[in-house]
């Protein structure tokens, strides 16, 4: 079912198979992705071609400083007929998410979806709606342009499970994808493989991934070093440890393993932490960059014998 799942991707969003990967992980791992990259690369190509081939339901919402927290989490009306409070639902709803641009609206309105990706549920006027499983949220954000954006707080990117950035294709896959795009294959005409409760079945078996202590003990060795790097003035968090142990275990069932190694911790090491860290100034201004320094972090971690 996974090789189907990824072939079927694969097929409309052409030439990006590592990509491909890493968001499946995130799926089968409970959590959520933030593409980060220019316009037209296909971001929202990959989420709609994810939701129709797991056949869930897929919203999107083109985020703008005018943008409402009603508009994502749904608000209450009045009806005058029955004298009650209706609930009308936001986009929120929906169980893959595309948040278009999330860093060109408001803060008040981007934490709207903070209860949402960590809980699985919104509250509205008191009131709790539980979200349909699976749930996931795929926000993007143009690291372009900066005019009229707000920048994303590290508490809300620590929400995000991976960051990733799709880049642009190579010749030959460019090439195949102007041949679909004559031919008229599109989205609309990907099938499904699995099922929403396929997915759900998945995300037990990735916990039931055995993780050895040797294992556990490289995966914190890694978190604990981005706590002493002198290059670096915020480590990774907690959460980070959690998600890159959850992530992992992800890769390991990819793979089709029912057990952890340490390339499986590695593949997905960058992704899941070059969010989560901030350098010092004078790192910086020295060119570094956190993919280079977290490079050289992993490559300390001693790898267990076992």
């Amino acid at each position: 079912m996974i090789q189907k799942l990824k072939a079927q991707i694969n097929e409309v969003f052409v030439g990006k198979e590592e990509v491909v990967d890493l968001v499946l992980c995130c799926l089968l791992g409970g959590g959520h992705v933030l593409l980060e990259d220019v316009p037209g690369v296909g971001k929202t190509t990959l989420a709609r071609t994810l939701a129709k081939s797991i056949k869930c339901s897929f919203g999107r919402i083109q985020f703008t400083p005018d943008t409402l927290p009603s508009d994502v989490v749904g608000m209450t009306v009045y009806n005058m007929k029955s004298s009650n409070f209706d609930y009308h639902e936001g986009v929120v709803m929906h169980q893959i998410l595309l948040a278009d641009e999330i860093n060109r609206t408001s803060p008040k309105t981007q934490s709207s979806l903070l209860e949402a990706m960590a809980e699985g549920q919104v509250t509205v006027d008191g009131t709790c709606y539980p979200l349909q499983e699976p749930f996931m949220v795929i926000a993007t954000q143009n690291p372009i342009e900066f005019v009229g954006t707000y920048p994303l707080p590290e508490a809300q990117l620590d929400r995000f499970m991976m960051r990733l950035s799709i880049g642009y294709p190579q010749k030959e896959q460019e090439l195949l994808m102007a041949q679909n795009f004559l031919s008229g294959k599109d989205v609309k005409d990907v099938e499904s493989v699995c099922s929403a409760d396929d997915i759900l079945k998945m995300r037990k078996q990735v916990t039931e991934v055995h993780v050895s202590e040797g294992v556990l003990g490289y995966l914190q060795e890694i978190i604990d070093l981005t706590r002493q790097e002198s290059k670096l003035l915020l480590g990774a968090s907690p959460r980070a440890l959690l998600a890159l142990l959850r992530a992992s275990q992800a890769m390991a069932f990819l793979s089709g393993r029912d057990f952890l190694k340490p390339d499986d911790v590695k593949a997905v090491a960058i992704p899941v932490l070059h969010h989560r860290i901030l350098l010092t100034a004078d790192a910086r201004i020295s060119g570094e960059n956190a993919d280079s320094i977290l490079t050289a972090l992993i490559r300390k971690a001693r790898i267990p014998k076992e």
